[in-house]
């Protein structure tokens, strides 16, 4: 195991379904700088939501190209680089008191409310961590709609 941290390794926020099921190998080898990226997020965001609700490992965090591509992610997603990651504590009112909870206290660049707190979205870009974008996804009859709630 690599351990970014003491809580979190490079193996689970490398794991992908999808990677395995394609055979897309490349996901399990970042970068360096995705690793640096990753660390990142870990230690400023994921650390203090573990310390704060508890253990948990994200549904999704780092995606390579071909597995972004795969599953109909954005071209510019932070994923691709390794400063994102999508967490669903289990409940739509833990999910709501995580997105409140990174809002209020933790830095981020982007942090989306996907579909009514199916998951919460979390992404940071180490010197842009003051834009914090705030998003909530949802669908209207059969078309994704994006609206940004907050910025600044």
């Amino acid at each position: 195991m690599n351990f970014l941290t003491d809580n979190f390794t490079l193996e689970e926020l490398t794991k992908s379904q999808t990677a395995k099921r394609f055979g897309f190998d490349e996901q399990y080898t970042p970068s360096q700088q995705v690793i640096n990226n990753l660390t990142y997020l870990v230690e400023q965001v994921l650390e203090p939501i573990r310390a704060k609700f508890g253990s948990f490992s994200p549904t999704c965090a780092y995606r390579s190209g071909r597995v972004n591509n795969k599953v109909g992610g954005a071209k510019a997603s932070f994923h691709l680089y390794g400063q994102a990651a999508d967490i669903d504590l289990g409940s739509i009112e833990k999910n709501r008191a995580l997105f409140d909870y990174i809002k209020s206290k933790l830095p981020f660049t982007e942090l989306i409310n996907e579909f009514d707190y199916d998951w919460i979205h979390v992404g940071i870009a180490k010197g842009r961590e003051k834009e914090k974008v705030c998003k909530y996804i949802h669908y209207v009859g059969k078309d994704k709609v994006t609206d940004i709630t907050s910025k600044g």
